[in-house]
């Protein structure tokens, strides 16, 4: 019998809004903080946590006049709160005994397990992506078990989107990216094994 993997709290903060960050403060303060039999001793006290919402709240509201010391208030309290959201938690995750039910008394959500790999551009092409240096495109290129080697060709493109004259430059495996120099306009790009 295998284990089922952990439970995990969606704990990405960074990239959300204040206001997404008190939302979810208030979840977690309505969850967990009531569910005392699951979450006996949280490393955040209650009275802490919402008094962090209330100043995050505030520093909202004084952030809407758009002054550089507001904002940099708003998120430094922002960060504040994240940091004790993050406390609660592990501590969701490591109390739940990894059952879902109790997981979600805590106010967060799960992380998802699920894995979904990046889709590639083409049949032939995963990804392109600049290089370190002007002019540089690091080519990543779909492997297909039968293909002993790869063709990358590329030419720039001409007025009215056709393309000019095709390069070619042989690719014998498919990692790391095959990298393109001497870039200077749209380019376009074609692999064939």
């Amino acid at each position: 019998m295998t284990k089922p993997n952990p439970i995990k709290a969606s704990l990405g903060f960074k990239r959300v809004s204040a206001g997404d960050v008190v939302a979810r403060a208030n979840a977690v303060s309505a969850g967990l903080f009531a569910a005392k039999d699951d979450y006996p001793a949280p490393p955040v006290v209650e009275a802490t946590l919402k008094a962090q919402i209330d100043a995050l709240s505030a520093s909202i509201t004084a952030a809407l006049d758009g002054s550089k010391k507001a904002i940099a208030g708003r998120e430094h309290q922002k960060e504040v709160v994240i940091k004790s959201l993050r406390q609660l938690g592990h501590y969701a995750e490591e109390n739940c005994k990894d059952e879902m039910p109790t997981f979600l008394k805590s106010g967060f959500q799960a992380a998802s397990t699920i894995r979904t790999p990046a889709q590639a551009i083409s049949e032939w092409i995963r990804k392109i992506v600049p290089g370190k240096n002007s002019g540089q495109m690091l080519v990543s290129i779909v492997a297909h078990p039968d293909a002993l080697s790869y063709q990358l060709r590329w030419a720039p493109v001409g007025p009215g989107g056709t393309p000019g004259n095709w390069i070619e430059q042989p690719v014998g495996i498919t990692k790391p990216a095959a990298s393109v120099t001497g870039l200077t306009r749209p380019t376009r790009f074609r692999s064939v094994r």
